[in-house]
C-alpha cells in the first residue's frame, strides 16, 4: 500500500469523522471515461488520490481546508528534471459544476499510468475540487453561503485563500478555471432551442493586464477550437447573455472577483472553460462522459502548447517586470464597435438541426470608458488598516505600516452611490461603485496607516485590488462597505507623491 505524506495522512485523519464524508476503501474511475454516468464524490476522489499518491510522478498534498474542514487536495505531476512551464488547473469552485473535476481526475490517473503523456517541460499542478463542501451538498456556494468565484478580490473564504496561496508560490504561466453552463436554460427551451457548443473557453481580459500576455492567451483560443473540432466537439469562445438576435451576448467579465482574472493578476495566461450540461430533465450526469471528453481535449492541448511556448514565457517574464502604465482603467465593458453581424449557432430542438442566427448583439471588443492617472501608491487609514492588511497579505502585496506621522500629497475619494441592481442597458452586474475623486492635497498620515507602493511584481495586483475609483471593487462587499465613512469618504487614498 502506497503511503501518503505525513501531512496528507494527518489531514485525512482529521477529516475522516465528517458526517458528510463516507469512507470509501477503494475507488476506480471507469477505464473509458466516455462511459462515466455519475460524478465522483469527495470520498471517492480522496480514495483515488490516496491510491495514486507516490505512484510514478504523482505527489498529493493538502493546501488548506474548507469551511467545514475538508482537505483541499493538490496534485503535482512533473517528469522533467527542470520543467520550465508551470500549469495550474483547478475545478469545482461551484460545487454543482462537476465535469471539470472528473476530467482532471482522469487526467491524473492517465499520467500516473503513462508519464509520457505529460510533456517534459511542464510542471503540472491540479486542484480537482476547490469547493468540497459545495460538492457534497450539490450546491453552487460553499458551506458559508459564499460564491467562491466572486471572492477573488477579497479572499474572505478559506478555499479561495488556499488557491491564491498556491498561486503565489507557483506564479503559474497558465492557470485554468473549470466550470459548467446550462445547455437547456428555461428561456432557451421556451424558444425551442438548445445551446450549441459542448464546451467553451475564454482568456484573461482585464485591460490593465499586459497586452502581449493577453494576446498570447487569446491566440490559444484558436488552437482550442481546432482541437475540439478534430475531436468532434462543437466549440465556441466563452459567452454569456440572452437569446440572439435581440438580446445581448458577450464574452467573459473583465472584473477580478472571478478566478479567470483573479489568477491572471499573477502575471501569467489565464483561462476559463465551461462545459455544457443539461439540467431541465433531471439527468445532469447523462452526458457526463461527453463533457469529460471535451475537457480532456482542452487539457491535452494546454499541456502540449501551440509551439510558441518560449515566446510566451518571455512575454510573461517581461510582463512581471514591467512598470504600470500611466493610466489605470476603471470602467470598461464589452462592445460591438462596428455593429458587426455574427452568425450565432443554436440547436432547434424539434428537429435537432443547427441554425445560425444573424445577430449584431454579440459584443466582441473590450472598450475602456474611463481611466485615472496611475498614483505613486495607496494609503489606507488606520480604522480600516486591519481589514486591508489581511487582504494585502492574502494577495502577497507588500505594504508598510506607518509608525509616525507621514506627510504625503494624496487624493481622497468619495463613494457617491452603490448601484446594486443589474444594469439592463449595458448588461452590467450589480455592485457598481460610483466614486468621485477629490483634488490632490497635503495629508498627514497618522501612525497605524498603511502605505502600499505601486512597484515590483505585485504592482498590478495592488492597483486592481485597491484602486478606489474602480467601478467594481471591495466596497460592494459588506465587510468593506462598513468601512466607508458616514459621508461616503473611502478609507483608501490615492498617494500622488
Amino acid at each position: 500500500m502506497i503511503a501518503l505524506t505525513r501531512r496528507l495522512l494527518a489531514v485525512i485523519a482529521i477529516a475522516a469523522p465528517l458526517a458528510a464524508t463516507a469512507e470509501v476503501r477503494s475507488f476506480a474511475l471507469p477505464e473509458n471515461h466516455r462511459t462515466m454516468a455519475r460524478t465522483t464524490s469527495f470520498a471517492e476522489m480522496e480514495s483515488l488520490l490516496r491510491a495514486l499518491d507516490g505512484r510514478g510522478i504523482v505527489t498529493v498534498s493538502v493546501e488548506g481546508r474548507s469551511v467545514s474542514g475538508r482537505p483541499l487536495y493538490v496534485v503535482h505531476l512533473a517528469r522533467g528534471e527542470r520543467p520550465t512551464w508551470r500549469v495550474l488547473l483547478y475545478a469545482q469552485q461551484h460545487g454543482d459544476e462537476v465535469s471539470g473535476k472528473d476530467a482532471l481526475l482522469v487526467l491524473v490517473r492517465d499520467i500516473a499510468r503513462n508519464p509520457g503523456l505529460l510533456p517534459a517541460d511542464v510542471d503540472l499542478w491540479i486542484v480537482p475540487m476547490v469547493n468540497p463542501d459545495g460538492a457534497e451538498a450539490d450546491t453552487r456556494k460553499n458551506a458559508a453561503g459564499a460564491d467562491l468565484n466572486r471572492d477573488h478580490i477579497a479572499l474572505e473564504q478559506p478555499e479561495t485563500q488556499a488557491l491564491h496561496r498556491l498561486a503565489r508560490r507557483l506564479l503559474p504561466h497558465v492557470a485554468v478555471d473549470c466550470h459548467e453552463f446550462s445547455r437547456d436554460s428555461e428561456s432557451w427551451r421556451t424558444r425551442g432551442w438548445l445551446k450549441w457548443p459542448d464546451i467553451t473557453m475564454d482568456s484573461l481580459n482585464n485591460p490593465l493586464f499586459d497586452r502581449a500576455v493577453r494576446g498570447a492567451a487569446q491566440r490559444f483560443l484558436d488552437r482550442a477550437a481546432e482541437a475540439e473540432a478534430a475531436a468532434g466537439h462543437p466549440f465556441l469562445r466563452y459567452w454569456v447573455g440572452g437569446l440572439p438576435p435581440d438580446e445581448e451576448q458577450r464574452h467573459s467579465a473583465p472584473d477580478i472577483d472571478g478566478g479567470l482574472n483573479g489568477l491572471g493578476m499573477y502575471g501569467g495566461e489565464s483561462f476559463i472553460i465551461e462545459a455544457a450540461a443539461r439540467h431541465a430533465d433531471g439527468r445532469r450526469d447523462a452526458d457526463l462522459g461527453n463533457r469529460v471528453d471535451a475537457y480532456l481535449v482542452l487539457f491535452r492541448a494546454i499541456l502540449a502548447g501551440d509551439g510558441r511556448r518560449a515566446e510566451d514565457l518571455a512575454a510573461i517574464e517581461a510582463a512581471r517586470r514591467r512598470s504600470l502604465p500611466p493610466f489605470i482603467p476603471t470602467n470598461y465593458l464589452w462592445v460591438n464597435p462596428e455593429a458587426a453581424v455574427t452568425d450565432f449557432p443554436v440547436v432547434e430542438t424539434a428537429i435537432g438541426r443547427v441554425v445560425k442566427v444573424p445577430t449584431a448583439n454579440l459584443m466582441t471588443e473590450m472598450a475602456v470608458k474611463r481611466t485615472v492617472p496611475t498614483p505613486h501608491g495607496y494609503a489606507v487609514l488606520p480604522p480600516a488598516a486591519a481589514a486591508f492588511a489581511a487582504v494585502l497579505e492574502r494577495h502577497g502585496i507588500p505594504f508598510e505600516t506607518v509608525t509616525a506621522t507621514r506627510p504625503v500629497i494624496a487624493e481622497t475619494c468619495t463613494l457617491v452611490r452603490l448601484e446594486e441592481e443589474f444594469d439592463q442597458v449595458y448588461g452590467r452586474y450589480e455592485g457598481r461603485q460610483i466614486v468621485a475623486r477629490g483634488k490632490a492635497a497635503a495629508v498627514d498620515l497618522p501612525a497605524g496607516a498603511l502605505l502600499v507602493p505601486l512597484e515590483g511584481e505585485a504592482a498590478v495586483r495592488a492597483a486592481l485590488v485597491l484602486e478606489p475609483a474602480a467601478m467594481y471593487g471591495l466596497y460592494q462587499l459588506p465587510t468593506f462597505r462598513s468601512l466607508v465613512s458616514w459621508d461616503g469618504a473611502l478609507p483608501v487614498l490615492r498617494v500622488v507623491r
